[in-house]
């Protein structure tokens, strides 16, 4: 029937085509010779939608993924390939940014809300997305791969300044004399670190030309709040003097005199200890920090000798004076717990560096912001107040400790007293755990290892394992296992 729709001049008529389009009997589908496309069709737009976030779909994908295939005009509208998203569109205005559709319709078993059934939070449709992956520079968005990778961590914050406050002092009396053991907060951590301050000066009544200014805590004697009575301040204690069932003063928030410095007076020493409770209080061997303890505050108690002013007197005796900031580091910062299992890993052959390491430690997690702050809060160390003698063998320490304006005068060696004594008489055996004393008798000291020199071939290997590998600046004698 096709002469039906041509005109005389041979030409088709497309009103007539249209005619027996309508008009003409159902003709028997032809077969044709094109085949499909859905096969294919479908995965692909499947694949794109799925790479395009876990919350799209084909129907996403065409309308809010990719706004430039609804725009024929528009760069990459139907070569995807070119499409960016930070492409301009044909008027060269800026395309919006990428959006993720959000419901607002809620369920249907919601009440009616202002007249309106599912009225939904007023959340706005769109909103901006992280998932969504970005394109690479060819323009192809990431593979699935890239969606389950971890977002950066965020920023850390700039770290505040470290605040100390003495939320307590009281009076010890040590196998050295007089101390008083300060117990201070911070806003660093949760724990509760020390200042034991040996300054007995501050107990005696009887004035002298020559002294040096009290080591005071200044948040100690700083007034909390206009409410305290005297008796608060005397019991946390912020007293003067020593302190009687009879006698109790309350101190002033007044700074220290600095004219009562003489040029003669050395500055304290000072020893930044890292608790043990290993080498301090069970008496391992492993370590000297229990010695340390002991010899640092021995050290400080020690009377000064101070050249006279007067031309009548040669020279006088001061009470001596120094600071232990006891920092609550066990094991070097790492902990007691991984300190225990790296002894285990010492007993295997390694050494205290390399099982630090092991565990995924540094070899010295330790930090000195709050000791200095805590020094600083003694007036000790800070450009206006006295400097300091570090008492220390770790370079690390000194330039840390530097490092957070903590001004240091002279650093002042700690030498081993098994080390000591070898050098004084190297034929004399020291005791120790792996032999019989040859001397009974115990000094006095601090700490479970007392006024004693530790002594043994663990210790032998700690100490040298610091001077070698840690640079601690020791001189090393000779090794007491091998014959003389």
């Amino acid at each position: 029937m096709d002469f039906l729709t041509r005109t005389d001049d041979g030409h088709i008529d497309p009103d007539l085509a249209l005619l027996e389009a309508l008009t003409a009997p159902t003709l028997p589908p032809l077969k044709s010779s094109l085949r499909r496309r859905d096969a294919e069709l479908d995965p692909l737009l499947l694949a794109a939608a799925a790479s395009s976030g876990p919350n799209a779909t084909r129907n996403h994908y065409h309308h809010d993924f990719f706004p430039g295939v609804a725009l024929p005009k528009a760069e990459g509208a139907w070569d995807w390939t070119k499409f960016g998203a930070e492409a301009e569109d044909a008027g060269g205005r800026q395309q919006r940014k990428r959006l993720t559709y959000v419901s607002k319709q809620g369920p249907r078993s919601q009440k009616k809300e202002n007249g309106k059934e599912n009225a939904g939070p007023s959340t706005p449709p769109l909103q901006a997305t992280e998932n969504k992956p970005l394109p690479d520079k060819r323009g192809r968005a990431a593979s699935l791969r890239s969606i389950a990778t971890p977002a950066a961590p965020p920023q850390p914050t700039p770290s505040r300044d470290v605040e100390v406050t003495c939320m307590a002092r009281t009076r010890i009396p040590t196998p050295h004399g007089i101390a008083f053991l300060h117990l201070y907060h911070n806003n660093r951590d949760n724990k509760e670190h020390l200042a034991l301050v040996v300054d007995p000066a501050q107990l005696s009544e009887d004035s002298s030309p020559i002294s040096a200014p009290p080591i005071r805590s200044r948040s100690l004697d700083a007034v909390w709040n206009d409410s305290e009575t005297e008796m608060e301040r005397i019991i946390r204690g912020a007293y003067v003097g020593r302190l009687t069932p009879t006698k109790h003063v309350a101190s002033t928030p007044s700074p220290p005199d600095p004219a009562r410095v003489i040029d003669s007076v050395p500055p304290p020493l000072i020893r930044i200890h890292s608790e043990c409770f290993t080498g301090e209080t069970i008496g391992s061997q492993r370590c000297d920090c229990g010695e340390q303890l002991d010899e640092a505050i021995r050290l400080m108690a020690q009377p000064i000798e101070v050249r006279s002013p007067s031309a009548l007197e040669s020279s006088t005796r001061i009470p001596g004076r120094g600071v232990v900031v006891y920092m609550r580091q066990e094991g070097r910062g790492i902990g007691l717990l991984s300190k225990i299992r790296a002894y285990n890993l010492q007993d295997l052959g390694h050494d205290t560096v390399s099982a630090n390491l092991m565990l995924g430690h540094q070899a010295d997690e330790r930090g000195y912001e709050v000791a200095t702050a805590i020094l600083r809060d003694l007036n000790l160390g800070s450009p206006n107040g006295e400097g300091v003698r570090l008492l220390t063998n770790n370079p690390d320490k000194v330039h840390a400790m530097e490092k957070e304006g903590l001004r240091i005068v002279e650093r002042v060696p700690m030498v081993p007293r098994s080390w000591q004594m070898r050098a004084q008489h190297p034929d004399v055996r020291i005791a120790g755990a792996d032999s019989e004393p040859e001397v009974e008798e115990r000094k006095a000291g601090a700490t479970l290892i007392k006024g004693d020199a530790v002594q043994g071939a663990d210790l032998e290997k700690y100490l040298r394992t610091k001077v070698l590998r840690m640079g601690h600046m020791l001189e090393l004698m000779p090794d007491a296992s091998s014959p003389a």
